[in-house]
């Protein structure tokens, strides 16, 4: 396992654990981060993720991506 931040871009994952606080957690559920989802990094910028998850494209934090372990 290895934290979403450091993927590949353009390589589907599939998210194993969603860490951080309880309400962090619930906040990536809700944007669609959830064990056994797939996602793929579409480029990283000024300290932010692309991905895209659940056929949306969502822009968060590399501190978040951290907390995504894939």
């Amino acid at each position: 396992m290895m934290p979403l931040a450091l993927a590949d871009k353009g390589q589907e994952n599939i998210i194993r654990k969603v860490g951080g606080s309880p309400a962090v957690r619930q906040h990536l559920e809700e944007l669609g981060f959830v064990a056994g989802g797939a996602v793929t990094v579409i480029s990283t910028m000024g300290g932010n993720v692309i991905v895209k998850v659940k056929e949306s494209r969502v822009a968060i934090s590399e501190e978040m991506a951290r907390k995504i372990m894939i």
